[in-house]
């Protein structure tokens, strides 16, 4: 199972959000490619990076951070925050960016998500983003009537890498991931999933790593790390060992 440390941008900077709320955000640094760095030290050999000014306003805003991070950053980068047409897609791709995050266009245009998927072999990741079990969107400024498990399964034979699941309710709360939610969706599904929103430490990755033959790929965590909850070297190894 990958661990995934998250770095989201506002501004330039480091944060982590509450439940998404931008008026809700904590600054944890001013050098993104420097705090890629101390995770790659600390073993990541994935990185999951999101452009949180880029997913309200459906376009990059942070790209000179995100390229500094890929220039840096010895391992795979995956990418997410307003990336919604091909250009964006493929500029992303040819600068080094392993895989990419879709959301909001996911849900509105499924029909280029399908397209990307096919073009870019096993580099799209769909975001699965719940409201009380709704698809969000917008930068989860938005909630859908779609439930999460639809969503998901419209992709099922588009080529799409994998899921990934955030509980927006749990997100940067440090509550603990949701994994009873995070496994009805695996099993619910034929992709794998990945499992995002409230992870506060190793029991997470413990029970997570216990379930990844249910179909959980791996799982992202930002504030446990920043904080000093989770070691991410012990929970690289924890995760190896599934």
């Amino acid at each position: 199972m990958i661990v995934f440390p998250a770095i989201d941008l506002k501004g330039g900077e480091v944060v982590r959000l509450a439940e998404g709320d931008m008026d809700r955000a904590t600054i944890y640094g001013d050098d993104p490619a420097a705090q890629a760095m101390i995770f790659a030290e600390a073993g990541a050999k994935h990185l999951h990076v999101v452009d949180l000014d880029g997913a309200f306003a459906g376009e990059s805003r942070n790209s000179q951070a995100v390229k500094a991070i890929i220039e840096q950053f010895p391992g795979y980068v995956q990418l997410g925050g307003g990336i919604r047409n091909a250009q964006a897609v493929e500029f992303w791709f040819n600068l080094g960016v392993a895989r990419i995050v879709i959301g909001s266009a996911a849900l509105k245009d499924p029909d280029f998500v399908t397209e990307m998927a096919r073009e870019w072999e096993n580099g799209i990741v769909v975001a699965v983003d719940a409201r009380d079990g709704m698809v969000a969107t917008e930068g989860w400024a938005e909630v859908s009537d779609v439930p999460i498990a639809d969503m998901a399964r419209r992709f099922e034979d588009a080529g799409v890498a994998s899921l990934l699941f955030t509980d927006i309710g749990r997100d940067g709360l440090l509550k603990g991931c949701n994994i009873d939610a995070t496994l009805d969706l695996a099993r619910r599904t034929d992709l794998p999933v990945i499992a995002s929103g409230g992870v506060k430490g190793l029991d997470d990755i413990h029970i997570l790593s216990l379930n990844a033959h249910e179909g959980i790929e791996g799982v992202i965590t930002g504030r446990a790390l920043y904080e000093g909850r989770l070691d991410l070297a012990a929970a690289i190894a924890m995760g190896a060992r599934t």
